[in-house]
This record gives structure tokens, sequence and C-alpha cells, in this order.
């Protein structure tokens, strides 16, 4: 069993456009399918989430000093073994909830663990443009993205509200084609879980925990 968080790139609850949160029904698609798959999930809202209302990060902070939400969500970004990030596309770029969302946090939660990229859209791109961008930006947390990517189109169309597929939907057809990522996630998932356990993170691995100054040349 693993233990993965499901990241909602979405903090938009009201139309137009509709249908209104949109990404909730393929973020709950996700979820569905890992814990099916006998794996432990946690949805990851922004709506659900009370950030300060002036940004700072959570390194930022003196030791215990972090706002309560921040504080918790750090505890379990950091117990996780890997991600799921799903994002809508805007101007051809990941969604600025979800980017604002993770840049609360430094790469030393994240690393050397997996994520899986899946974007949506209400046209027939699936917001494929976004998970371009997300690969630089998840790479660069640590958290590396597998190789196989999910784009839904119309996703109004494939999952009903509450995640499940849609009555007209191939059901089967969009499992296998969800199946590819989720494998490739699990067994890195597992491979580096195993790793960590076994030797450990590198010695000379420096935390990024307080200033990008950490990963200067000398």
């Amino acid at each position: 069993m693993l233990n993965l968080l499901v990241f909602l790139g979405s903090a938009r609850d009201s139309a137009p456009p509709r249908p209104v949160r949109l990404g909730l029904r393929v973020a709950r698609q996700f979820e569905l399918q890992l814990i099916d798959k006998g794996h432990s999930v946690e949805l990851i809202d922004p709506l659900s989430i009370d950030l300060p209302a002036s940004f700072k990060p959570h390194f930022a902070y003196a030791k215990g000093a972090a706002p309560a939400a921040l504080g918790l969500l750090a505890e379990k970004i950091e117990a996780a073994d890997g991600y799921v990030m799903v994002s809508p596309e805007y101007n051809h770029s990941m969604s600025p909830a979800l980017a604002h969302l993770l840049n609360h946090f430094g790469s030393s939660l994240f690393s050397y663990k997996p994520s899986a990229i899946v974007t949506y859209s209400a046209g027939q791109w699936g917001g494929a443009r976004a998970a371009i961008g997300m690969r630089t930006f998840l790479s660069e947390l640590g958290c590396l993205p597998v190789s196989a990517m999910i784009h839904i189109p119309k996703a109004q169309e494939v999952l009903a509200e509450s995640g499940d597929f849609g009555a007209d939907t191939d059901a089967q057809s969009w499992q296998a084609y969800f199946g590819r990522a989720i494998a490739q996630l699990e067994w890195w998932a597992a491979a580096a879980r195993a790793q960590r356990e076994d030797v450990g993170l590198p010695a000379a691995a420096q935390a990024f925990r307080r200033d990008p100054s950490q990963r200067n040349a000398p």
C-alpha cells in the first residue's frame, strides 16, 4: 500500500464557465482508482486549505511558527510516497491555484518521489499544453513526473459530477488509458520508498529549507 496525495488544481467554485469545478470530477476519479488498488489516498483541495492572505513559504517560518494549515499539509507532503497533480490549462500554462499552493513548500518535502500529471479541459485539447510546463515545475520540486501523462478533453462528458464515468463513456478504454500512468506511478513510488528505507537520502543532497541560495554554485 502506498500513501498518495491527489492535488486538485482548481479553486474556482462559481460560474461561468460551466460546469463549475470540472477538475473535482477528475480528481475524484483518480482518488477512486487509487483506493480501488488498495492505496491510502487523500484529495488535497485548495478550497479546503486556509492559506495566509500574504504569501510566505512554509520553510520561511521559524520552526513551529507556520500557520496550522501549512504545517499540516507539509507533514502530509513529507509522509507521502507519490503525488497526482490535476490541472486545467490557463493561457497554455498550469493552474495558478495549483502553482500557488505548491509554491508554499520547498523541494525537500517532495524530493525522491514520483508524480503523475493529469490535465483536463471542457474543450478538445485536454489541457495538454499545460502539462508541458508542469514537467519542469514538478522536476524542480523534486517529485519527478512519470513519462505517461493523462489528458482528458471534454471532461464533463467523460465524467459525472461524482467522479464516476458518465453513462455514455467507454469506461474500459479510459481505465486502460489511465492505467499506464498509474502503473508507472506505483512502480516508481514503491521503488523510491524501498530505496529511501534501505539507504536513506544521499548525504550530498543539501536540503532546500531556507532560501534559493542553498542551491548556488560555490
